[in-house]
């Protein structure tokens, strides 16, 4: 068991040096880069970043420029997903804050919104099955020798390269690594989607999940074929300036071939896990703060604002997914804000020994490694989850039709 000395908050004059400071001391042996390899990435954590960035968001255009890559300042995502991801801003919130943007953007990015709705009612049906292919094997093209992500592919190594520094990638440059890892290549989708998940900033297993499987046809009826057509369309000067652009290896589309249909998860109409409608329970002295609820607006939090919290940064979960300490430095920054706020206790180990014999309050999350935790720990004060749709009884097959019916 190991209690961690509090996290330096920015909010109270820390700088991003003194956090990625004790993320490499405290944290840096469960990274992939190691202690001396950790680095922060593009976009801040905590509430106050997530509270300035819904203030500024203005989404006129998103309907035309949300797929643009380059020029940068030209890309119409608004990069709230982070936020959104670890509970510092609810999809409601978000949801509201566009209410009156011009119809077709305030349509258009609504609909991305449902879709990360989407992805959690799928996780929440499937849990761990939504990493293996749900409805078809991945196709398997023959004849590419290369690694999935060439580095002599401008393209590629650009996107790579932005992944890897600043944690975060536009949705289009995210179908693009999919589709060239799995379908171009026939790497498996699984190892790709490891990789990438490993240095995402919102990275979570529903969404990232669902974006490769419906991108490499394995969850969906159609393969989204990655070409040089898609690089020229989005990012003219990847294509003039690369090594490459007189024998492009992506030149022609490639074959859209379906794999074999599998035995895989039911995804008809069925019942969704979606947690408590009320409160249930009382009498916690703490609250259980997970990665997937961090915000001041999370119901366990806001119940009692004064009531101490605890945060266990999950060691054997650590060890084995080996985030990029990127990843750790937006968690941390974040929970240095809330450790500025209210007393809170932050440690290091597996969760459900650091959590034994407290009486605690915690927030429902749609994650199966949440329901396994909150077993062993028996929490007395269970809160429930901010969903933007409740689920019902409702089929996941695919977005459209279960958009249709929410």
């Amino acid at each position: 068991m190991s209690e961690l000395p509090p996290p330096p908050s920015i909010a109270d004059g820390a700088a991003t040096d003194d956090v990625v400071a004790w993320v490499a001391e405290h944290l840096g042996d469960l990274t992939r880069e190691g202690a001396d390899g950790v680095t922060a990435g593009a976009i801040r954590g905590g509430q106050s970043a997530a509270d300035t960035a819904l203030a500024g968001l203005d989404i006129t255009g998103y309907a035309r420029d949300r797929s643009t890559v380059l020029p940068v300042n030209r890309r119409g995502a608004s990069r709230m997903s982070p936020y959104i991801r670890h509970g510092l801003l609810t999809l409601r919130e978000v949801w509201d804050a566009v209410a009156d943007a011009p119809s077709r953007d305030r349509s258009r990015y609504r609909d991305e919104l449902m879709w990360q709705e989407y992805a959690r009612h799928l996780y929440a049906r499937v849990g761990t099955d939504l990493g293996r292919s749900l409805r078809r094997e991945q196709p398997r093209p023959q004849g590419w020798t290369a690694q999935p992500w060439p580095e002599e592919m401008n393209c590629m190594s650009s996107v790579v390269g932005e992944l890897h520094e600043d944690g975060w990638l536009v949705n289009q440059t995210r179908m693009w690594l999919a589709s060239q890892w799995a379908v171009r290549a026939g790497a498996t989708w699984r190892d790709g989607e490891d990789e990438m998940f490993a240095h995402l900033l919102d990275g979570s297993r529903a969404a990232n999940r669902l974006g490769w499987q419906w991108t490499v046809g394995t969850g969906s009826g159609k393969v989204y074929g990655f070409s040089r057509w898609q690089v020229n369309k989005r990012a003219q000067s990847l294509c003039r300036n690369c090594a490459l652009k007189d024998a492009c290896p992506i030149e022609n589309w490639p074959d859209d071939d379906l794999g074999p249909a599998v035995d895989g998860p039911d995804l008809n109409k069925a019942p969704i896990p979606a947690g408590p409608v009320h409160v249930e329970g009382t009498g916690a002295e703490q609250v259980w703060i997970t990665a997937e609820s961090l915000g001041t607006a999370d119901p366990a939090l806001a119940a009692q604002p004064d009531r101490p919290a605890v945060f266990v940064f999950d060691e054997p979960l650590l060890r084995k997914l080996r985030l990029s300490g990127k990843r750790l430095v937006f968690l941390t920054e974040t929970l240095g804000e809330i450790a500025s706020t209210r007393p809170l206790e932050v440690r290091r180990g597996r969760v459900a020994d650091e959590l034994s014999g407290r009486a605690l309050a915690t927030t429902w999350a749609p994650v199966p490694g949440f329901s396994r935790i909150a077993d062993a720990v028996a929490p007395v004060e269970l809160h429930p989850w901010p969903w933007l749709v409740r689920p019902t009884t409702s089929s996941v097959r695919s977005f459209s039709a279960w958009r249709r019916s929410h």
